[in-house]
Protein backbone atom coordinates (compact mmCIF):
# COMPACT_ATOMS: atom_id res chain seq x y z
CA UNK A 1 0.00 0.00 0.00
CA UNK A 2 1.24 3.52 -0.91
CA UNK A 3 0.16 6.53 0.90
CA UNK A 4 0.90 9.43 2.25
CA UNK A 5 -0.56 11.94 4.62
CA UNK A 6 0.83 15.40 5.33
CA UNK A 7 0.18 18.65 6.77
CA UNK A 8 2.57 21.85 6.22
CA UNK A 9 2.80 25.21 5.25
CA UNK A 10 3.01 26.31 1.53
CA UNK A 11 6.37 27.60 0.89
CA UNK A 12 5.48 29.82 -2.29
CA UNK A 13 2.44 30.48 -4.14
CA UNK A 14 1.31 27.45 -6.65
CA UNK A 15 1.48 28.36 -10.19
CA UNK A 16 -0.41 26.45 -12.63
CA UNK A 17 0.98 24.60 -15.74
CA UNK A 18 -1.39 24.17 -18.62
CA UNK A 19 0.27 21.16 -20.52
CA UNK A 20 -2.43 20.84 -22.80
CA UNK A 21 -6.10 21.47 -23.20
CA UNK A 22 -6.93 18.75 -20.82
CA UNK A 23 -4.01 18.46 -18.43
CA UNK A 24 -3.21 20.56 -15.81
CA UNK A 25 -0.48 20.54 -13.14
CA UNK A 26 0.98 22.58 -10.52
CA UNK A 27 4.12 21.89 -7.82
CA UNK A 28 4.34 22.92 -4.46
CA UNK A 29 6.66 22.90 -1.76
CA UNK A 30 5.05 21.90 1.58
CA UNK A 31 6.71 22.32 4.48
CA UNK A 32 6.09 20.12 7.23
CA UNK A 33 7.38 20.11 11.10
CA UNK A 34 8.95 16.71 12.28
CA UNK A 35 6.85 16.01 15.91
CA UNK A 36 10.26 16.09 17.67
CA UNK A 37 13.42 17.85 19.02
CA UNK A 38 16.65 16.74 17.23
CA UNK A 39 19.37 17.06 19.66
CA UNK A 40 19.56 20.54 20.19
CA UNK A 41 16.30 20.64 20.97
CA UNK A 42 14.85 21.99 17.55
CA UNK A 43 12.07 20.78 15.82
CA UNK A 44 13.16 20.04 12.37
CA UNK A 45 11.24 20.96 9.16
CA UNK A 46 11.37 18.33 6.07
CA UNK A 47 10.23 20.57 2.58
CA UNK A 48 8.86 17.86 0.62
CA UNK A 49 7.35 18.44 -3.37
CA UNK A 50 3.82 17.48 -3.91
CA UNK A 51 2.18 17.46 -7.39
CA UNK A 52 -1.16 18.22 -7.91
CA UNK A 53 -3.19 17.68 -11.19
CA UNK A 54 -6.09 18.77 -12.95
CA UNK A 55 -9.06 19.93 -11.06
CA UNK A 56 -6.42 19.56 -7.86
CA UNK A 57 -4.52 22.16 -9.24
CA UNK A 58 -6.61 24.54 -10.32
CA UNK A 59 -8.21 25.03 -7.35
CA UNK A 60 -4.95 25.00 -4.93
CA UNK A 61 -3.88 27.42 -7.25
CA UNK A 62 -6.74 29.71 -7.04
CA UNK A 63 -7.35 29.04 -3.90
CA UNK A 64 -3.93 28.75 -1.41
CA UNK A 65 -1.05 31.36 -0.90
CA UNK A 66 2.19 30.72 0.67
CA UNK A 67 1.90 30.17 4.23
CA UNK A 68 -1.49 28.68 4.30
CA UNK A 69 -1.50 25.23 5.70
CA UNK A 70 -2.91 22.69 3.72
CA UNK A 71 -3.27 18.63 4.33
CA UNK A 72 -1.89 16.47 1.36
CA UNK A 73 -3.42 12.71 1.14
CA UNK A 74 -1.34 10.92 -2.07
CA UNK A 75 1.08 8.75 -3.38
CA UNK A 76 4.83 8.76 -3.27
CA UNK A 77 6.63 8.07 -6.75
CA UNK A 78 10.25 7.60 -7.44
CA UNK A 79 11.50 9.18 -10.71
CA UNK A 80 15.24 8.78 -12.35
CA UNK A 81 17.32 10.46 -14.64
CA UNK A 82 21.02 10.98 -15.91
CA UNK A 83 23.17 13.72 -15.40
CA UNK A 84 25.39 15.26 -18.17
CA UNK A 85 28.30 12.77 -16.12
CA UNK A 86 26.08 9.86 -16.75
CA UNK A 87 25.50 9.61 -13.17
CA UNK A 88 21.81 8.16 -12.32
CA UNK A 89 19.71 10.29 -9.33
CA UNK A 90 16.32 9.22 -8.01
CA UNK A 91 13.50 12.05 -7.22
CA UNK A 92 10.94 10.96 -5.02
CA UNK A 93 7.71 13.15 -4.91
CA UNK A 94 4.19 12.90 -3.46
CA UNK A 95 1.62 13.16 -6.03
CA UNK A 96 -1.55 14.54 -4.71
CA UNK A 97 -5.38 12.98 -4.61
CA UNK A 98 -6.80 14.86 -2.01
CA UNK A 99 -6.00 18.75 -0.43
CA UNK A 100 -8.02 19.99 2.02
CA UNK A 101 -7.07 23.44 3.09
CA UNK A 102 -6.37 24.22 6.80
CA UNK A 103 -5.61 27.51 7.22
CA UNK A 104 -9.08 29.29 5.76
CA UNK A 105 -11.92 29.93 7.71
CA UNK A 106 -13.90 27.29 6.14
CA UNK A 107 -12.63 23.61 5.54
CA UNK A 108 -12.45 22.86 1.89
CA UNK A 109 -11.99 19.47 0.38
CA UNK A 110 -10.55 18.73 -2.89
CA UNK A 111 -10.05 15.50 -4.44
CA UNK A 112 -8.81 14.35 -8.17
CA UNK A 113 -11.82 12.45 -8.47
CA UNK A 114 -14.63 15.27 -7.67
CA UNK A 115 -12.88 17.42 -10.30
CA UNK A 116 -12.22 15.25 -12.87
CA UNK A 117 -13.46 16.48 -16.35
CA UNK A 118 -16.62 15.46 -17.79
CA UNK A 119 -16.00 12.69 -20.99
Amino acid sequence: MNNVILVGRLTQNPEIVEIDESKKVTSVILAVNRNFKNSDGIYETDFIRCILWNGVASTTTEYCHVGDVIGIKGRLQTSKYEDENKKLHYVTDVIAERVTFLSTNKKVEVTSDELAPAS
